[in-house]
């Protein structure tokens, strides 16, 4: 392992305690296709079809969980920076500050668990039932229509919604679970105009969505795409991800019935004029830097 390796590994560790600590279930798309479709100036249907990726049920949410072994860190020439073989005595002291620090970091360990419990709305993602539980909960609201668990806290679902433009939407929502990185939003404004934000279909987007941005799937998403572009330059340019973390890649699109005007909008090509009406798409990927977002004059 190099040096650079080792710190992204702590770096990721770090960011996952802390996004576990805040937010609860952190959660980021894989493989996937959306559709948001303003059929009315009163009307909307939202659909989502592929893979939802649930932090905190993961091998990686729990690295740091259950039996503990010690692993020496590595030891560098202080000249060269170059790793080198640490010595018995270095080793012996690192064995020993991880010796003394076992029991605070089993209370942590327990605390936290405790704590993703109450913000999982009772489900501890430690227990070998609760991915069983967590489709449960998803498949008593209405809109989820498929829920299976495909490992590592990747699950496959079909959602899919249709109701009136009265009032503000976001996705996903899951009951006794916080609402910290929405992946689509639809704010209504006066004067009959539709607002869409999609901060989690991007990789990169640290823009002004919120905390949801900034710990929410998007910041997930670029880190797995800093670690498939190191592993990319390291293997001779072949593309490669963080084991266990599903890579963005999917489509989103916006439709807006005839009669409807996309005053504003970010896609490369801009609306797509059809006898449906005009629609707008994004293609998302590891490399998307900005997240959709739309302005829709979609009624009086």
């Amino acid at each position: 392992m190099t040096m650079f390796s080792h710190i992204r590994l702590r770096a990721a560790a770090l960011l996952t305690g802390f996004a576990l600590a805040l937010s609860g279930c952190f959660m980021t798309p894989g493989t996937f296709t959306s559709e948001l479709a303003i059929t009315g100036p009163d009307s909307f249907t939202f659909t989502y079809e592929g893979e939802i990726f649930f932090l905190g049920l993961s091998k990686l949410a729990q690295m740091d969980a259950g039996k503990e072994e010690f692993t020496p860190s590595e030891c560098y020439n202080d000249e060269t920076f170059e790793t080198r073989d640490c010595t018995e005595e270095e080793l012996a002291a690192q064995r020993e500050e991880w010796e003394a620090g076992a029991a605070e970091r089993a209370e942590q360990a327990k605390k936290q668990a405790q704590q993703m419990a109450a913000l999982m709305g009772g489900i501890d993602p430690s227990d070998p039932k609760a991915a069983d539980e967590l489709i449960k909960l998803l498949q008593r609201q209405k809109g989820w229509e498929r829920v299976v668990h495909k490992g590592d806290g990747v699950f496959d679902v079909s959602y899919k919604i249709s109701g009136t433009m009265g009032h503000d939407f976001m996705f996903p929502l899951i009951e006794g679970i916080p609402t910290t990185n929405p992946f689509v939003q639809v704010f209504l404004r006066k004067g009959g105009q539709v607002r869409i934000n999609a901060p989690g279909f991007s990789a990169q987007d640290s823009g002004s969505a919120g905390m949801g941005t900034v710990l929410g799937a998007g910041s997930f998403a670029g880190l797995a795409a800093m670690g498939a572009a190191e592993e990319a330059a390291k293997n001779g340019g072949d593309a490669a991800s963080i084991p266990g973390v599903p890579q963005i890649d999917g489509t989103f699109t916006i439709r807006a019935a005839p009669g409807m005007r996309i005053l504003a909008n970010n896609t490369d090509e801009g609306p797509v004029a059809s006898t449906a009406g005009e629609a707008l798409v994004w293609q998302i990927s590891p490399r998307t830097a900005e997240a959709p977002t739309a302005l829709i004059a979609a009624g009086n």
